[in-house]
């Protein structure tokens, strides 16, 4: 191969020379070589100084807000959150991707708390990583307007400054002493799925099992390690309904459970019974089975449901005496139309490619659950035939010889640092 003459190597500014090619090169050429590499060196050291040595803009010294000087009142705040791409509503020490985390940020930058630990704050309800939410509560004292003043825009403050799927809905003064937490007297869950070829008939006869008080534990994830023994809670009201009149197994569906107070995983268990029974793996009956601890004391292991489709989507209280913002709701709405328009949208292009999918296989395939719980195996195994986790008696005393150990390790590491 002929070796490229000396002016093309010359030319060619973009390209790293090699040795043989810079042979080729005379005196003259190399100075000239030399000289453009200097002046394309005194170019970047001009960028570099504008970029990195700027002079310092000093910004005016925010003086400390004086929270001794305000006002305070104790109110309940209505959120609602598009939980799917957090890490759950409460404050993590290894994360700051949070709901709790941007609403304390939100009431610090608005100078409305001094800090949380001085709040008196509580939440109604602690949802997990991708649960979203139409009615959380939160209950905290925040500044208020001084007495000659109109309330203060709390919802409108907030949503300035929060993320456009966390939103301030409403808000009304409480007691000092109420407490969003403990003074819920119901919380509403709809968990939304699609119809599919789920037998919905068979899940509604399941889900009128769970009605009344019962023992959970054999439906939630038992949270020993954090002292809850009482797995007793009482369910208002469970029904299987369609959201939509859309078919073809496209139709939406929802349960709608209501109750005093739910465990830890609760709803999704349930969901997670109730789609093997509409995929007629299960009879409606195992519910009933699950629910007699006295048969079944250990929980059989299965699957948990996605938690994407499930929605904390009302608290009740005694009084619902709303402070409404008629403007903020209506930015409210256009910014959830805006995100529905995205979802949407995104909804559409997916059916259009199916529909013209599906002709293609000649029988009709369901697979939409899949999304929501892990598939089965090929052999399906009925629940109280499987392999059981620890009874609750096995995991109490299971975490109380592990209380023990520490407690024996700590006093042999305070022995020896005492000796």
């Amino acid at each position: 191969m002929a070796e490229p003459a000396a002016e093309d190597v010359l030319l060619n500014k973009k390209k790293a020379l090699t040795a043989p090619e810079l042979d080729l090169l005379s005196k003259q050429e190399l100075v000239l070589k030399v000289l453009q590499l200097q002046s394309h060196n005194a170019q970047l050291r001009n960028l570099l100084a504008k970029k990195c040595f700027q002079p310092e803009v000093r910004s005016r010294k925010e003086r400390p807000f004086d929270f001794d000087r305000c006002r305070t009142q104790h109110i309940f705040l209505r959120v609602l959150y598009l939980g799917w791409d957090y890490q759950g509503f409460a404050c993590q020490e290894d994360s700051s991707n949070t709901i709790e985390h941007h609403l304390m940020n939100a009431l610090l930058k608005c100078k409305l708390i001094k800090n949380r630990e001085t709040s008196n704050y509580h939440r109604c309800g602690r949802t997990d990583k991708s649960v979203s939410s139409f009615g959380q509560v939160i209950s905290l004292t925040v500044r208020a307007a001084n007495i000659q003043e109109p309330d203060l825009p709390y919802c409108r403050m907030l949503n300035r400054v929060l993320p456009s799927d966390i939103r301030a809905v409403a808000w009304r003064s409480a007691d000092v002493g109420a407490s969003s937490r403990f003074d819920c007297r119901s919380r509403t869950y709809r968990y939304f799925f699609p119809k599919s070829n789920l037998n919905l008939t068979a899940m509604e006869e399941a889900a009128k099992y769970l009605i009344g008080s019962h023992d959970f534990r054999n439906l939630c994830k038992m949270d020993v390690a954090n002292g809850v023994t009482d797995f007793t809670r009482r369910i208002e009201f469970a029904d299987i309904s369609a959201v939509n009149s859309d078919d073809n197994g496209y139709q939406m569906c929802q349960l709608k459970i209501v109750g005093n107070a739910f465990l830890w995983h609760q709803v999704r268990c349930i969901v997670s019974i109730l789609l093997l029974v509409g995929q007629r793996l299960e009879a409606p009956s195992i519910v009933k089975d699950l629910l007699d601890v006295d048969r079944n004391p250990r929980k059989p292991q299965y699957f948990l449901a996605c938690p994407k489709p499930l929605n904390l989507f009302k608290c009740a209280f005694d009084t619902n005496d709303w402070n409404v913002d008629d403007d903020e709701i209506v930015k409210l709405i256009e910014t959830m139309q805006s995100h529905w328009t995205e979802l949407q949208i995104k909804s559409t292009h997916v059916r259009a490619m199916l529909e013209e999918l599906e002709p293609l296989a000649g029988q009709k395939i369901f697979g939409h659950v899949s999304a929501l719980l892990r598939k089965e195996s090929r052999v399906y195994k009925p629940l109280l035939l499987r392999s059981k986790c620890q009874s609750l008696e096995e995991r109490v005393d299971h975490y109380a010889k592990k209380r023990r150990t520490d407690c024996s390790s700590t006093a042999e590491i305070q022995k020896m640092e005492d000796g």
